[in-house]
Formats: C-alpha cells, sequence, structure tokens
C-alpha cells in the first residue's frame, strides 16, 4: 500500500471533532454521532446531538437503524479505545461507521457544545475554547484551522 492508499483509507473511517461539528451545523450529517461511554460518563457531558449507546447495548440496538445508516463513534478520548471497540462492534453488524478522533476530550476542548444531565434535566455545559486546541479570534469567535 502506498501512501495515498493509506491515507485515503484511514479518512474513509475516521473523522474529527470539528468536522462531525459542522455537518451537524450545516445540515448535512449523513450519519447517527453515538457516545459509547457508561451512563455517569454521559451525564457528566457528551456532545449535543449525540445518542447514548454504551457497548455492550450495540448488538441489540444498532439493528435497530435501517440497513446502510451511518455512523460515527467517540468514547472518552485519545488515551482510550473504546470508540475503536465500538467501531468494531459496528462494523461486525454490516454497518458503515466512522471513529471521532480525540472523542468526548477534544469535542469538549475545542469549545463544542456539550450536555450534561444534571437531576434528570438537560444543562448545556460548553466550555471556552482551549487555546491550545481550538484557536479563537479576538471576538470570541472559533476560528478554522482549515483542516
Amino acid at each position: 500500500m502506498d501512501a495515498a492508499e493509506y491515507f485515503r483509507a484511514k479518512l474513509a473511517l475516521e473523522t474529527d471533532p470539528s468536522d462531525v461539528h459542522a455537518a451537524f451545523e450545516d445540515g448535512t450529517a449523513d450519519f447517527v454521532l453515538i457516545d459509547t461511554r457508561d451512563e455517569r460518563a454521559w451525564n457528566q457531558g457528551h456532545a449535543r446531538g449525540a445518542v447514548h449507546m454504551p457497548k455492550p447495548d450495540m448488538p441489540a440496538r444498532i439493528p435497530e437503524y435501517p440497513a446502510g445508516t451511518q455512523f460515527v463513534v467517540y468514547c472518552w478520548g485519545p488515551g482510550c479505545n473504546g470508540g475503536d471497540k465500538a467501531a468494531l462492534i459496528i462494523s461486525e453488524l454490516g454497518y458503515p461507521v466512522r471513529l471521532m478522533l480525540g472523542g468526548f476530550e477534544y469535542w469538549a476542548r475545542e469549545g463544542l457544545p456539550v450536555d450534561a444531565t444534571i437531576g434528570g434535566a438537560t444543562v448545556d455545559t460548553t466550555r471556552a475554547p482551549d487555546p491550545l486546541t481550538a484557536v479563537a479570534a479576538a471576538d470570541g469567535h472559533r476560528i478554522a484551522c482549515d483542516c
């Protein structure tokens, strides 16, 4: 495999928080975003627009979606392979799936919309962008890194 083949294949199987958020914002999201973490982690905070589906529930719940439904999965972050495990489960069920690089950690660090469940209510817990991961202009708006 040459470098072009490798990166073409990699990009077909991975995405990142910025691209997922952009697809939600511009209405082009043709996938279901799945948070694979347990209920405590989900309640603490999750990407707005995500569906909560821990890995043990996937074999029963994924087939509830029509054949061909595309999924994007994430877990905690780069120090965790839970998203990879979830992607394997979904792909073995015959559905297209991509891994969101950086997981929830980088979604939150980029200042993207985060919801938490507190006392049964959904609460916006979005943080300011981390300057190491998401550049902000002086007016507070995000600057696209054009990646």
